[in-house]
């Protein structure tokens, strides 16, 4: 017989339900602002990429700094990013993914501020690198409060797939952006367009997110940060030497090997420590190590769509910085249509390995298609249908690469997880800005050997290296689907372990 000792049990049982399910209703309503929250901060990493290059040509005029000088602008962000990513990722882990976010977040601001303002090039230099160093602390801390705050695989599935549209299309509305700035504005607002950014996210970082509570003392693995950042930096800028002084420079490979070798013995103490940097379990999962493998060769890739691309709208076709955006625009919207719909349509049906592999596939097709480009083609016939493409296929494999890198993830290591997502791509952008440049510039050599420098003869020239370029990175992507294919497993990867982060 029931009591009425039961009955109170069953009805406080119920309301317990009642209870818990309202506030994850409630909870579920304020994570997506914090997506939007995360997004707006991603996107303002992202767009700085290439919203700087634009504006570079009025910059340099305006504060008369030379040809040789103008790559550090571009290089010093590269190598303190690049180089600062895991320290910063792990960082957000041991003091608070909220407080990492928040401090990178100021900071970035600060630093567009300065470079905004800058009288002279050591000024934008100097903000350029301290953009680049609170950019390591902002992306990892975002990608981990991503990762920790959607943990449910539908939800899951559709934060990622929006944040890998920024990731992806950010760099081509930076390009939209940064014309429509320097033309109509000044270079200088490409810098101060950040505070504008920055506020946004500080309003809903502030307002949204939860305080980092431990009871443990932060360690931090000292010998494996200095070894790994040493080495990332000596990689990245080997590769920026590399387009400069050549492969065979002894700067080049000084930095290159030393950097490498770097990198064998981060990881030799990485098995040795108590507390490290990197744990190598991380990395070793074959959906994780898939999934930055599929990053680092998207970011080799990409570096051909935007640079040679862009050089062959503005120089050959003759667009202006704002129409070459615009010419864009298509990429970025089927970009964003896979990245939002794969991962929760395809991704639990097919797994990763079909839908990465797939994805390259797409791209690479797409790349192929830029090669049929002359010195008199439409955009409509050549090079819309190939932007289409590339959006298509790579929206769908990042935005997965994204979701499976951080999967299965402990709460105390997703933001290392998730720096290690941006030095991926990182590092394949330094790669690819070195390989596909030095290539380029051998085929448009090779091309006007034996051949008179006539003015219709350097146009080829340079369609000759466009077209080289995207050969290769055609090569790149269908090499990365075989590779996927091989490499990934086909489980649909696993949500990694959250922790509470909105504030009731």
């Amino acid at each position: 017989m029931t009591t009425s000792i039961d009955l109170q049990k069953d009805r406080a049982t119920s309301s317990s339900r009642r209870d818990r399910g309202a506030s994850r209703r409630g909870s579920h309503a304020l994570r997506w602002w914090v997506l939007a929250v995360l997004a707006v901060a991603q996107l303002m990493v992202v767009l700085d990429a290439t919203v700087v290059n634009i504006a570079l040509p009025a910059a340099q005029h305006d504060l008369g700094f030379s040809n040789d000088d103008r790559q550090w602008v571009v290089t010093g962000y590269a190598l303190a990013f690049g180089s600062l990513l895991l320290l910063g990722g792990r960082l957000s882990d041991l003091v608070g993914r909220r407080t990492t976010f928040i401090v990178g977040l100021v900071g970035f601001a600060v630093a567009s501020a300065v470079g905004g303002a800058a009288n002279g090039f050591v000024m934008l230099v100097a903000a350029r690198v301290a953009q680049g160093a609170f950019g390591a602390l902002l992306a990892p801390a975002a990608l981990a409060l991503l990762t920790v705050t959607f943990t449910e695989a539908s939800e899951r599935a559709k934060a990622f797939g929006i944040f890998g549209a920024v990731a992806g299309g950010g760099g081509a509305l930076g390009l939209l952006l940064g014309g429509a700035l320097t033309e109509w504005a000044s270079w200088r607002w490409v810098m101060y367009v950040n505070l504008i950014f920055a506020a946004v996210a500080l309003i809903g970082a502030i307002a949204l997110l939860a305080k980092h509570v431990t009871t443990e003392r932060p360690k931090l693995d000292i010998p494996g940060t200095v070894t790994v950042t040493a080495a990332l930096f000596g990689i990245v800028y080997g590769f920026s030497e590399a387009q400069s002084r050549g492969w065979t420079s002894g700067v080049t490979l000084t930095f290159l090997i030393g950097g490498v070798v770097l990198l064998g013995v981060f990881a030799w103490l990485e098995t040795r420590v108590s507390n490290p940097l990197l744990p190598l379990r991380i990395v070793l999962d074959r959906t994780r190590g898939g999934s930055f493998l599929t990053i680092f060769v998207m970011g080799i890739g990409m570096f051909a769509i935007f640079l040679f691309l862009t050089y062959y709208m503005q120089l050959t076709l003759h667009y202006s910085p704002i129409m070459t955006g615009v010419a864009f625009l298509p990429m970025i919207a089927a970009l964003v249509a896979t990245s939002t719909t794969v991962p929760s349509l395809l991704l639990p049906r097919i797994g990763p390995k079909l839908v990465v592999s797939s994805g390259f596939l797409v791209a690479a097709i797409g790349m192929a298609w830029l090669t049929r480009i002359g010195l008199h083609t439409g955009y409509a016939s050549h090079i819309l249908p190939a932007l289409i493409l590339l959006g298509l296929g790579l929206g769908g494999a990042m935005s997965t690469a994204f979701q499976s890198a951080t999967a299965g993830v402990h709460h105390e290591d997703a933001g290392v997880a998730s720096a290690t997502i941006n030095t991926s791509q990182q590092v394949g952008g330094s790669i690819g800005t070195a390989l596909l440049s030095t290539i380029a510039a051998s085929a448009a050599s090779d091309y006007l050997t034996n051949r008179q420098p006539t003015p219709l003869n350097v146009a080829q020239s340079l369609i000759e290296s466009y077209t080289t370029s995207f050969w290769w990175a055609a090569g790149i992507f269908l090499a990365g689907a075989v590779v996927m294919l091989a490499l990934m497993p086909n489980a649909a990867p696993a949500p990694a372990e959250g922790e509470p982060v909105i504030v009731h």
